[in-house]
């Protein structure tokens, strides 16, 4: 089967390739992320993806759009519900693609990460397919989490510590604050 797979980041593609290339389906990478900030993060996880794609054989196209506007314009005042939010954003277009350039199914590396929300990933993708007439190819590559995380150091890719967007970089902060915090407070003071 000829699949789109929505790319978020080079490290999370590593185990879905391969598992979808193992199955024996054609894969074209499609990278569509307007929720990433700040913007060298943006550049740095599509340059990691470049590499990645080159080391892989693995064809890629890029929307080089830095879309923080977008994203913000959908989520402020919804930040509670932002990462449904953000899967439209970015899910709708790569099935609007998958559908205008003739591919079987779509899919996402989102499906790779522990920290999303599947079930909500896989219902919007079956929406989506619905909608587009496409098929939603779903798996939980999660399986395969330690071994992308594995082949992706040995592959010398950036590995990036928060999922994208601005919230998640502030959440990635405020916990390791929250710790230095507890620690400084658990430690006893002398007179």
């Amino acid at each position: 089967m000829n699949i789109l797979l929505h790319v978020c980041c080079g490290p999370c593609a590593v185990y879905p390739l391969d598992f979808l290339r193992q199955q024996g389906h054609e894969v074209t990478g499609w990278f569509h992320n307007p929720n990433i900030h700040p913007y060298k993060e943006f550049r740095r996880r599509i340059e990691a993806l470049e590499d990645f794609a080159r080391q892989k054989r693995f064809r890629v196209e890029i929307d080089r759009t830095y879309g923080l506007r977008e994203f913000l314009r959908q989520v402020v005042f919804h930040e509670d519900s932002r990462c449904g939010l953000c899967y439209d954003l970015r899910l709708l277009p790569t099935a609007q693609r998958a559908a205008e350039h003739g591919f079987a199914a779509f899919t996402t590396t989102l499906l790779y990460s522990k920290y999303q929300n599947h079930s909500l990933l896989h219902s919007k993708g079956i929406a989506l397919a619905e909608q587009f007439g496409i098929s939603f190819y779903y798996h939980d590559f999660r399986a395969g989490w330690q071994q992308g995380i594995e082949e992706s150091i040995a592959l010398h890719l950036y590995r990036q510590p928060y999922c994208g967007c601005i919230y998640s970089e502030q959440e990635r902060y405020e916990k390791k604050m929250r710790k230095k915090t507890d620690l400084t407070a658990s430690v006893p003071t002398s007179l």
